[in-house]
């Protein structure tokens, strides 16, 4: 049986993460107090009789719609590690503050927390209560910048992930004038690199145009750099497999994420993809500068 264990901030998408699953084939349970997982999983996947009832893809929601319903999670999931025994998942949503409080203005929504204190206070509350479980968890989506399509995507990749067919590599650019990404496990900075935005002709182009890529490739830095990253990669990822490790987030950043890191991110997937690794690629911000958006109107 697959379970996951889908938890996070309020508004940060776990319900349009619930309805995937669901679309996916999971059979999902929603606001669930965490002392009741080890006995709901354990009976799904050994059954009264030890059987099961033929649930292969189980996905329990927690959330912080009551503070009681946290109470006992790390209790919970030591249980089910030592009695049930079934690979499980947890899943950790994630937005920053400023997104979390637009969508609830947007929606006209109370957050579960919202009764004698504000909206941002209530979300302050909420993020202290779950750093634990948040330390637990075995993966952090943000969701911030991420629109439906890529959320969806990333869903698609983790429930693909097996142990068994070895670790995922997902690569994403990004702008470090937009924040890091909340979940990457290594950071690359290439904002060292020339930056083509200077160039007018160059400007309005991405890290996936012909122009950029001739642009960057006439300094030997460059070429050098990306060699040194192959060869990093190389004898990383190994040992990161040799470990369990069983999903790897790389981020790879520039000022604002659309020319020299998307250069760079396209390069290492190239690499790592040809060398047999199972990787993802994707640009989260591409497409959000102002300036290229209103330029280009």
């Amino acid at each position: 049986m697959e379970l996951i264990i889908l938890t996070g901030m309020s508004g940060a998408g776990k319900s349009q993460a619930a309805d995937f699953f669901e679309d996916q084939g999971f059979f999902c349970i929603d606001n669930l107090p965490p002392l009741i997982l080890p006995e709901l999983a354990k009976t799904f996947f050994k059954g009264q009789g030890g059987e099961g009832y033929g649930v292969e893809k189980l996905a329990f929601i927690v959330d912080i719609r009551s503070k009681e319903l946290l109470k006992g999670f790390s209790a919970a999931i030591k249980r089910i590690n030592e009695e049930v025994g079934c690979p499980y998942r947890i899943v950790f949503l994630e937005a920053n503050d400023s997104v979390l409080i637009s969508r609830y203005r947007q929606t006209r929504r109370k957050h579960p927390l919202q009764k004698d204190v504000s909206l941002a206070d209530a979300i302050t509350m909420e993020r202290k209560m779950l750093q634990g479980i948040r330390a637990l968890s075995s993966q952090v989506i943000d969701t911030s910048m991420m629109a439906i399509s890529a959320f969806r995507e990333e869903l698609t990749a983790l429930i693909e992930d097996d142990s068994s067919t070895g670790m995922s590599v997902f690569i994403e650019s990004f702008g470090f004038k937009y924040g890091l990404p909340a979940d990457c496990d290594n950071v690359m900075d290439v904002r060292f690199l020339p930056n083509p935005y200077y160039i007018p002709e160059l400007k309005m182009l991405s890290g996936q145009d012909q122009g950029i890529i001739d642009y960057l490739e006439e300094f030997s830095e460059t070429k050098d750099f990306l060699q040194k990253q192959y060869e990093l990669y190389e004898f990383l990822i190994p040992l990161y497999i040799k470990e369990g490790k069983g999903r790897l987030h790389i981020g790879v950043g520039c000022t604002g994420g659309r020319h020299r890191s998307v250069y760079t991110a396209e390069h290492l997937y190239e690499f790592l993809t040809a060398k047999g690794f199972k990787t993802r690629l994707h640009h989260r911000d591409i497409d959000k500068d102002p300036k290229y958006k209103k330029e280009s109107n």
